[in-house]
C-alpha cells in the first residue's frame, strides 16, 4: 500500500467545524439523493494509528463499499483535525461522483469502489484479473 501523505499537507486541513458525522450524512445523502441505498457504515481504528471511514452502498444492482483513511499528523496529536478532514475528503470524493454518475452511470463513476463477488473492490483486484473480464473482441481492436 502506498505511504500516505501527512494531514496537515492535504487539503481541508482545520477548515471545518463540522463534526465527521456531519460530512458522512452529508455524503450519505448525496448517494440517496442519486437513487442509491447505504447499507453500511463505519469507523474503525488499530493498535498502529491505523483509522478509516467506511460507507458500503447499492445504486441499482451495483454495490460499493468506500473506505477513506484518516491521513497522519505531524504531532501525532491531532486525531480529532485529522478525522474531520477524512469525513470531508470522503464526502467531497462522493460528491464529485455523483455528479459524473448522473452522465456516466454509476458504475463507471464509482468503479474503483464497486464490490467484486470475492468481497474486494475492484481498486484491490489485480490488472490480470481486470482484463479477464473485458470482451477479448475489445482486447484485438485497435484504435
Amino acid at each position: 500500500m502506498k505511504k500516505l501523505p501527512n494531514a496537515e499537507s492535504i487539503n481541508y486541513w482545520r477548515t471545518s467545524q463540522s463534526s465527521p458525522d456531519t460530512w458522512i450524512m452529508r455524503a450519505k445523502n448525496q448517494i440517496e439523493k442519486l437513487g442509491g441505498k447505504v447499507r453500511a457504515e463505519g469507523f474503525g481504528a488499530d493498535d498502529q494509528g491505523n483509522a478509516a471511514y467506511m460507507l458500503g452502498f447499492q445504486i441499482d444492482e451495483f454495490k460499493f463499499k468506500v473506505v477513506w483513511p484518516v491521513l497522519p499528523t505531524d504531532d501525532g496529536k491531532s486525531v480529532k483535525a485529522a478525522r474531520v478532514q477524512a469525513a470531508t475528503m470522503l464526502y467531497h470524493d462522493i460528491k464529485a461522483k455523483c455528479i459524473s454518475a448522473t452522465v456516466w452511470g454509476p458504475r463507471v463513476a464509482f468503479f474503483r469502489y464497486l464490490l467484486l463477488p470475492d468481497g474486494r473492490t475492484a481498486d484491490e483486484a489485480t490488472e490480470p484479473e481486470l482484463i479477464e473480464g473485458i470482451p477479448k473482441q475489445l482486447l484485438l481492436t485497435e484504435v
